[in-house]
């Protein structure tokens, strides 16, 4: 394989630039011409791509978002979108892609080999460490410490006012933000969507703190887990305590990777590159401990989310 493509998809995450440019770097090494795509799939059908060289890549490591930026792009969704696309890399004679995303880029890089045999290598790079296949996916890292950052700020002020934070976080329909950041932050309590939300349960710990003398608290909320508005009208109901919310947002999506972000980005990125080399395609890459895997991606994308129930368990040990 003499030239390939490189795309970020859906929404952003800390580390996809260090997967690019390892994707680049790697490239190059190999000898292999790499076309940046602008915008994910949007920019493929627009043939919106161009050259990238190691220099192009340079000083980016540690930059968050995607220099390449990221679009949603429901044309892609259908095979006349694809088709378009698939043209786009046929014009340039670019044999294989590698696509950085989470499930929804995945299942379009799946369609994409599946219906026109473009050679697609997936890397996963989502803050919501959702894919089940992989221990970790590139963003994680960086959006646990965001939000753990903010915990500590606010624990500072909630002590100072006596007051009970309720602090929502990412994830969609995973708590592993919320888990992590928690049981880190030294929450009192954590409410994630792979359990359902029992008011009396929260109620109840925040009083056993009160009745031992705290005074101020963490709550992290996943925000698949309840609306955030339920959240403090049935505890404020429950126990009377003073009560404050942050919503985190979009903060936890930006800000300069972690080590662990990097050098994740970084392993995954080469990978991507060999097994394209390899004329490899149709595949994932991602981690088990220290080793990086790869395996089919309607395979990869089978594999049920898996959430720690034994941390779970330990960091409501641990919350009071």
């Amino acid at each position: 394989m003499k030239r390939i493509a490189v795309l970020t998809s859906g929404g952003d995450a800390p580390g996809m630039n260090a997967a690019i440019r390892a994707v680049v770097r790697a490239a190059s090494y190999y000898n292999i011409e790499v076309y940046g795509v602008e915008r994910g799939y949007m920019g493929l059908i627009e043939g919106d791509l161009h050259m990238m060289s190691r220099r192009n890549v340079s000083d980016t490591i540690q930059r968050g978002g995607t220099i390449l930026r990221t679009a949603r792009c429901p044309e892609f969704n259908t095979y006349e979108g694809r088709k378009k696309a698939a043209e786009s890399l046929a014009n340039r004679n670019i044999e294989g892609l590698v696509v950085i995303g989470g499930d929804g880029s995945f299942r379009g890089a799946n369609d994409f080999y599946n219906d026109f045999g473009v050679k697609t290598v997936g890397i996963p790079g989502t803050i919501d460490n959702d894919l089940g296949y992989t221990d970790r996916t590139i963003g994680f890292d960086t959006a646990v410490n965001t939000a753990l950052n903010a915990i500590n700020n606010l624990r500072d002020t909630m002590s100072s006012h006596e007051r009970v934070v309720i602090v929502q976080v990412m994830g969609r329909h995973s708590g592993q933000i919320a888990l992590h950041a928690g049981l880190a932050g030294g929450a009192e309590v954590i409410l994630v969507p792979e359990h359902t939300v029992d008011f009396d349960d929260v109620a109840s710990v925040l009083n056993r703190g009160t009745a031992v003398g705290k005074t101020s608290g963490i709550v992290v909320l996943a925000e698949g887990a309840c609306p955030l508005e339920e959240a403090m009208t049935e505890i404020k109901t429950r126990t009377g305590l003073s009560l404050r919310s942050t919503v985190l947002g979009y903060i936890q999506r930006g800000g300069s990777p972690t080590m662990a972000d990097r050098v994740l980005a970084s392993k995954l990125g080469i990978r991507a590159v060999q097994l394209l080399k390899e004329n490899k395609g149709g595949v994932v890459v991602g981690s088990k401990g220290d080793d990086v895997i790869e395996m089919p991606i309607a395979e990869a994308l089978a594999v049920k989310p898996a959430f720690d129930e034994a941390l779970y368990e330990q960091a409501k040990m641990l919350s009071l």
